[in-house]
């Protein structure tokens, strides 16, 4: 169903591919947007238990998108320099393919936006909880259960480079 990576070599263990979703601050959600165009959108997530957790208005073309067809992909670039001298770019990312659905239950919303919450405003967890419930009948969850997780990492140029 999915395609094998093609550059074996770059190729990331799942521990390295989790860790990233784990640590990374954003990632880009892609979705089949309007009139067959592709949308891909900046936003912060939190990944748990193999899904990717975010939030959203009740209404707008990634809620729509979603709605229309659930699969969508996620990616997070953990590491992007710029090697001048050897054409190249030294670079991690994470791509992660799965189907994306609005979370129904008000515990697990919760719980999601307290993870949220942790994850971008450590030390402020009143605080946060006064947004949360401030924000509650306006914002919406959205699960995405990864399917298949690919990490890729070109550092070999880099390294070849740098034992010359």
């Amino acid at each position: 169903m999915f395609r094998e990576m093609r550059r074996k070599k770059q190729f990331l263990p799942k521990e390295s591919a989790e860790k990233m979703l784990k640590d990374g601050s954003t990632g880009v959600l892609a979705v089949s947007g309007d009139d067959g165009y592709p949308y891909a959108v900046p936003l912060n997530y939190v990944y748990e238990n193999g899904r990717i957790y975010f939030h959203c208005a009740r209404s707008g073309h990634k809620l729509d998108a979603i709605r229309r067809s659930s699969k969508v992909s996620f990616c997070v670039v953990d590491k992007d320099k710029i090697v001048p001298d050897i054409f190249a770019t030294n670079f991690r990312s994470v791509i992660a393919f799965g189907r994306a659905k609005e979370v129904d239950d008000d515990a697990e919303r919760a719980q999601v936006m307290r993870l949220l919450n942790s994850k971008y405003a450590p030390g402020f967890p009143e605080e946060g909880e006064k947004e949360i419930q401030k924000d509650w009948n306006f914002l919406s969850v959205i699960r995405m259960v990864v399917e298949h997780l690919t990490g890729k990492e070109a550092a070999e140029q880099v390294r070849k480079h740098a034992a010359q």
